[in-house]
């Protein structure tokens, strides 16, 4: 590991202080950019996701992708934590925090606008940027693919009825623009384009030119996660600074969730001797939210300035320094795993 990435929690605080601050001196830039959208989907922040994911998407080995299902322990770890834990732990603790432990501190109208927001959080499991943490820790990217899109096939069916579900509304309306832009930008433009890499490269100097490549434009990876934490916050700049409390108190039980789904998916991947390179991704996308979904849907149900929605933009804000967090931890503990030959 390089300076810059054993150092990179510096530079995203960095960037985080940066995104702010320059949303108060230019927020007219941070404007202008932040209507480059279209279906709550940001084209700044996907084009510098693209640079995220592709150096993953070149290692995708599609002979072996077909084998994934012979090893199902991080796959079942996956579907389990997403579908049948996440959505009913954020729910739960939406309505303590809200209802009863922080009830002095806010309207009763805004706790139900809150807990909405953070049920809309817990439904939608990571489609992109868990490409991103994979990448970090050193995951398996044919494993890593396989579970995003077997997650985003559930979501496609499940999302609208656990959603109408937990927020006790049967009106729910998916927003398939957001859902199926998301998917194309996030997914499967890298993925084609890291195919046609992968493929070139192949032709050139087999698997030693496709390893060489990657590790040359990895420092972009790292420049364009950097670049996305400027945006995310100086979108956010104006509502951070105006109303830091409310922020912070709806963050409480994000990180709570958080730490706590990461636990329990990790746990169980090192309870089923999942080796290290399934177990963190696997770990990593329970953790991590589909946050242009669950915006699109506050908006549409809730309005722009309600609570549901400023719930989702707070899970956007606390997303990349916890998850920044778990892949240093994951990485320290590589060594509680076994190895990869001995997954199953």
């Amino acid at each position: 590991m390089g300076t810059f990435e054993r150092y990179l929690s510096v530079w995203v605080a960095a960037a985080i202080a940066a995104g702010i601050g320059l949303s108060l001196i230019v927020p007219g830039l941070f404007q202008v950019l932040a209507e480059l959208e279209y279906a709550n989907v940001n084209f700044p922040v996907a084009i510098l996701i693209w640079a995220m994911v592709w150096p993953m998407m070149i290692g995708v080995d599609f002979s072996s992708l077909a084998r994934v299902g012979e090893k199902p322990k991080g796959l079942i770890i996956t579907l389990v934590v997403n579908w049948l834990i996440k959505p009913f732990t954020m729910a739960a603790l939406g309505v303590l925090f809200f209802k009863h432990v922080f009830a002095g501190f806010i309207p009763a109208a805004d706790a139900e606008g809150y807990i909405a927001g953070l049920i809309l959080l817990g439904a939608a499991p990571c489609t992109a940027m868990v490409f991103v943490w994979s990448q970090l820790t050193k995951g398996d990217p044919n494993y890593t693919l396989a579970q995003v899109s077997v997650n985003d096939a559930i979501m496609v069916f499940a999302f609208a009825p656990l959603v109408a579900f937990l927020l006790g509304v049967t009106d729910i309306a998916v927003p398939w623009e957001t859902l199926i832009l998301s998917v194309a930008l996030y997914v499967v433009i890298p993925l084609i384009a890291g195919m046609a890499t992968r493929r070139m490269l192949m032709a050139r100097g087999g698997e030693a030119a496709v390893t060489g490549f990657t590790d040359r434009i990895k420092p972009a990876s790292v420049i364009g996660l950097l670049a996305t934490v400027v945006l995310l916050f100086g979108f956010q700049g104006q509502v951070i600074i105006d109303r830091p409390l409310v922020i912070a108190l709806i963050a409480v039980p994000i990180l709570i969730q958080s730490y706590a789904i990461f636990a329990i998916a990790y746990g169980a991947a090192w309870a089923w001797k999942v080796p290290h390179n399934v177990a963190a991704p696997c770990a990593m996308i329970g953790t991590s939210n589909f946050f242009e979904l669950a915006v699109a849907v506050a908006i549409s149900l809730f309005g722009l300035g309600s609570g549901a929605a400023l719930a989702t933009v707070v899970g956007v804000l606390v997303e990349v320094p916890v998850m920044l967090s778990l892949v240093a931890f994951a990485n320290r503990t590589q060594h509680w795993f076994p190895a990869e030959g001995d997954a199953s």
